[in-house]
């Protein structure tokens, strides 16, 4: 029976080869794009829970690692936009990954902003970062309070949650797309215990 050889182009195969050796050299045990909805979600923490090392973590670090990364999908779920007109969209989409290595998981969102967002956003993040473990409790508490009271008291809830969950700061980066919008990541850093 003779062989049948599939070709495809030198440049794709190239770019699977290096994508899998990124992959395995940062580590990375989850990677998507696309739409976030709440199925994903639940998809997610589901393959997460099968990827976590049972000997090595423990219980602690793993509802903190759980609860970052549901946090980091609802964020892109409900505050991505569109990347022409710079208009929410519903369900958002974006990028999410998991890396993990022998000392910390780290979670990795990527959505579209609209550049009109970026300086509160910028700003939040700049303050709860600045933020030492007592005044972030207070924060937070005041923040919850606040939320009851009105939806737009609660924007920022999920960084500082975030922030109080790890102990450590949020890493961002905004890269222009166009002049209504951005692309945004979010790097959040779980310790392992």
């Amino acid at each position: 029976m003779e062989e049948t050889i599939i070709k495809v182009g030198t440049n794709y195969m190239d770019f699977v080869s290096k994508f899998h050796r990124t992959i395995r050299a940062q580590k990375i045990i989850l990677v998507y794009e696309g739409e976030i909805t709440q199925t994903i979600t639940k998809a997610f923490t589901s393959m997460t829970e099968n990827n976590l090392d049972d000997a090595i973590d423990s219980l602690k670090t793993k509802k903190r690692v759980y609860h970052v990364m549901v946090e980091c999908l609802q964020n892109v779920s409900k505050h991505a936009d569109d990347e022409e007109t710079g208009e929410p969209v519903v369900p958002g989409r974006g990028i999410f990954m998991i890396t993990n290595n022998e000392e910390l998981y780290t979670i990795t969102t990527g959505n579209v902003v609209s550049n009109d967002k970026i300086a509160t956003v910028k700003g939040m993040l700049d303050k709860f970062n600045s933020l030492d473990t007592t005044q972030i409790k207070v924060e937070y508490k005041k923040m919850i309070k606040e939320s009851r009271l009105s939806e737009k008291a609660g924007a920022g809830l999920g960084f500082i949650d975030i922030v109080k969950k790890t102990g450590n700061n949020i890493e961002y980066y905004f890269e222009k797309i166009n002049d209504n919008s951005s692309f945004f990541i979010q790097k959040s850093i779980i310790n392992r215990d």
